[in-house]
């Protein structure tokens, strides 16, 4: 089992292996592939060094899957030439996520869609992940009609160079900078690039992506995404309308029983989910549970995860180990 994992050098990639390593995925070679910059520099993967390798020299390697986090227009460029050479490719890009002819997964969703053809899996933008987690089995009991999502967002999410713009912003240091403007002590409503309709790609990312994955184009989605000077994890705020009433402590039992979700929600103790304790975790933290009093079959909720693994590496990985389960590498 020979596993490439593209970015291996970047913020992602760097997760990517620590998530394989700590589930014991059971690869017998690491491919660590990066930008040509990279290439020879050594990688530490369980308790062995591997050698950065390009593109090209990991296609000709032939690996049994290559999990891509190296942005939208390498995964374009490399990842048919990766599964015209047999390879599986899980990609973490948006590059293919809304291609009707690839498969966009949450394993603890829609992973039975996968077969032995898909050769190109796409993996979701890491807020549609954490948020679909907790809409799908509420989606299954009573219908969801309308979400309404405001995100606010861990600068991770954007990659190295805003965490050291925070770096820098926290010793008082003018160095480039990954937004227009400061991060420390602010909050951006600014995720991704602004399109013709006044919303940013990533807030579309969220109403696109949620009704694939549902496969219900009926959910509509209304998304503000928010940039703010946290490291752990995103957050959500999210108020759903449903077609059938439903009683709260109902609802708090169907999440607790979903896999991967964690159920943090004792207002009286100040128990609810924060980036703080999500950060490192797999699991998709949901809390603050109430009925919104301002109309009938609608609840309010508060979700958090760390964007970096459930939202990107932990799902990848988790796609992999379903497909060698299910025999269809």
């Amino acid at each position: 089992m020979k596993v490439a994992v593209v970015g291996a050098t970047g913020m992602v990639g760097s997760v990517m292996l620590k998530v394989l390593e700590e589930r014991n995925f059971p690869l017998t070679e690491l491919i660590p592939v990066a930008s040509e910059k990279s290439v020879g520099k050594k990688i530490a993967y369980n308790g062995k060094e591997f050698e950065v390798v390009s593109l090209e020299t990991a296609v000709s390697m032939k690996p049994e899957v290559a999990i891509f986090s190296a942005g939208g227009d390498t995964s374009l460029e490399w990842a048919p030439k990766f599964a015209s050479a047999g390879t599986t490719v899980i990609d973490n890009s948006s590059a293919w996520r809304m291609n009707p002819k690839h498969k966009l997964v949450i394993p603890e969703i829609n992973a039975n869609l996968l077969s032995k053809e898909d050769r190109i899996i796409a993996n979701p933008n890491c807020s549609t992940i954490q948020l679909l987690m907790a809409l799908k089995p509420l989606h299954d009991t009573y219908k969801i009609k309308r979400v309404v999502v405001s995100t606010y967002q861990s600068i991770t999410g954007t990659g190295v160079k805003a965490v050291q713009q925070l770096e820098n912003e926290y010793a008082g240091k003018k160095e480039e900078m990954a937004y227009p403007y400061p991060i420390h002590k602010n909050a951006l409503p600014h995720c991704d690039v602004f399109q013709d309709n006044g919303y940013t790609k990533e807030e579309m990312k969220l109403t696109n992506e949620t009704k694939k994955i549902l496969g219900d184009d009926s959910v509509n989605v209304t998304a503000t995404a928010i940039r703010i000077p946290v490291v752990g994890g995103h957050s959500e705020s999210v108020n759903i309308e449903f077609e059938k009433d439903f009683d709260v402590v109902d609802v708090r039992k169907i999440l607790s029983d979903f896999p991967g979700i964690t159920v943090q929600d004792n207002p009286e103790l100040n128990t609810y989910p924060m980036p703080i304790y999500a950060e490192g975790k797999d699991d998709v933290f949901v809390g603050r549970l109430r009925r919104d009093l301002s109309q009938p079959n609608t609840l309010n909720m508060w979700i958090v995860a760390d964007n970096l693994r459930k939202g990107a590496a932990t799902n990848a990985v988790q796609i992999a180990e379903y497909l060698l389960e299910q025999k269809l590498l």
